[in-house]
């Protein structure tokens, strides 16, 4: 049997991690030298900071499933790939993505009950609403009209705005600082003072909320803490953060590349049209098939690890390549077609375990209805611009596109 040769701790590989996507529909080219080994020590070329590389389907689950793994995104060794490299801790306290147990099970639980199956059909009817009023302004404009400003961008915007009780018109703001936190190239004073601007605009309409409440997620959690007895506005604040951002940002990029893709792919749309029974199918395939939050798979060692045939030590980082275990073949043969029969929701384009995404069921229900609502109100519809012409976002945390010119 032939060895797999060991990753070296005192030489290690250099990585130029985020790797660009030379072609939107698969993984960065570079991807490929990793998939001769589970495992890989690198030095990170931009901060000189080393971590390991994980890139198999079942060894990420495993690492995503292992508490030894930590999500603190302030410990020394987590993997940083923003620019000037260690995270400022900023004043309020973590929100759940930078939790660990015991404090992350419980402050998860206080807000599940916000994104279960039952919730989200409730809220169907109004965003199908939301969905038609965009696309009657879109076709009272003019053509080509750009996808992102006209839908992709607007509907996840409002819904979750609605969802938390945060007013629509300052939409401008909330998604101008949004756009700097998730730009890697950002500085730090730039991206310390997006941090400071969103905290205080959170901060200022949770104090409106303990004295005036409403019916959005963000009065019941204070009605619900209070109860308890355990309210704090900080953590209701750093809870608001991350859903607003979070909320509207992935889906509204999962909203534009999935309509690229599914326009270049026309079986796979002309099988969605003739039975909409098949777009959630579809929906499993697009957030595979993209993956566009992959590096919130990343961790760091809280002891020594066995795992991916490696001893992964106490505060060594871990890249987990959730877009790469997503096109792992021995899962998901032929990864590189986009397959909407696949049937693979066994995906991690969610992550998985403790820290699988919160709103997976409202995206998937979102992007379900504006495909479906899309392609029946715009059977027409083609891009205005060649693929390899479109602003695809590769300095940004979350992949997408900048704007997407279409016509019908």
């Amino acid at each position: 049997m032939t060895e797999v040769a060991q990753p070296s701790r005192t030489q290690p590989e250099q990585a130029a991690f985020p790797m660009k996507r030379t072609c939107p529909f698969a993984p960065p080219p570079e991807y490929d030298r990793f998939r001769d080994a589970r495992a890989h020590y690198v030095e990170l070329e931009h901060t000189g900071q080393r971590a390991w590389v994980l890139n198999r389907h079942e060894d990420l689950r495993t690492m995503l499933n292992d508490p030894r793994f930590s999500s603190d995104r302030f410990n020394p060794g987590f993997p940083i790939l923003f620019k000037d490299g260690q995270q400022r801790r900023a004043r309020l306290r973590p929100s759940l993505i930078a939790m660990d147990a015991p404090e992350h099970g419980p402050a998860r639980r206080s807000v599940v009950g916000e994104f279960t199956v039952k919730r989200m059909k409730a809220l169907q009817p109004r965003i199908q609403e939301i969905v038609d009023q965009h696309l009657d302004a879109m076709l009272a404009g003019d053509k080509p009209a750009d996808l992102v400003s006209a839908l992709s961008l607007p509907v996840p915007s409002l819904v979750i705005c609605e969802q938390l009780g945060v007013p629509y018109s300052d939409h401008e703001f909330f998604q101008k600082h949004s756009s700097r936190l998730l730009n890697r190239e950002t500085g730090v004073e730039e991206r310390s003072k997006s941090v400071e601007a969103m905290q205080n605009y959170l901060s200022d309409l949770v104090s409106a909320k303990e004295t005036a409440p409403a019916d959005d997620l963000l009065s019941r959690q204070i009605a619900k803490k209070r109860e308890e007895g355990n309210y704090e506005r900080d953590d209701l604040v750093s809870l608001a953060f991350l859903l607003l951002i979070a909320g509207h940002e992935t889906t509204a990029n999962m909203i534009s590349l999935g309509t690229v893709a599914l326009l270049e792919n026309p079986d796979a749309l002309a099988a969605i049209k003739e039975d909409p029974g098949k777009t959630l199918d579809a929906v499993e395939e697009l957030l595979r098939y993209f993956t566009i939050a992959e590096f919130a798979t990343s961790r760091v060692a809280l002891e020594d690890v066995d795992i991916a045939g490696v001893t992964i030590k106490a505060g060594e980082g871990v890249l987990g390549l959730s877009y790469a275990a997503n096109f792992d073949s021995d899962v998901f043969p032929e990864p590189e077609r986009l397959d909407i029969t696949r049937g693979g929701r066994h995906h991690v384009a969610f992550g998985f375990g403790a820290h699988q995404c919160l709103g997976q069921n409202l995206a998937r229900m979102e992007l379900q209805i504006v495909f479906d609502t899309l392609f029946r109100r715009i059977p027409t519809l083609k891009l205005a611009a060649p693929v390899d012409q479109l602003p695809f976002k590769h300095d940004s945390g979350v992949f997408g596109l900048y704007c997407l010119p279409v016509t019908w």
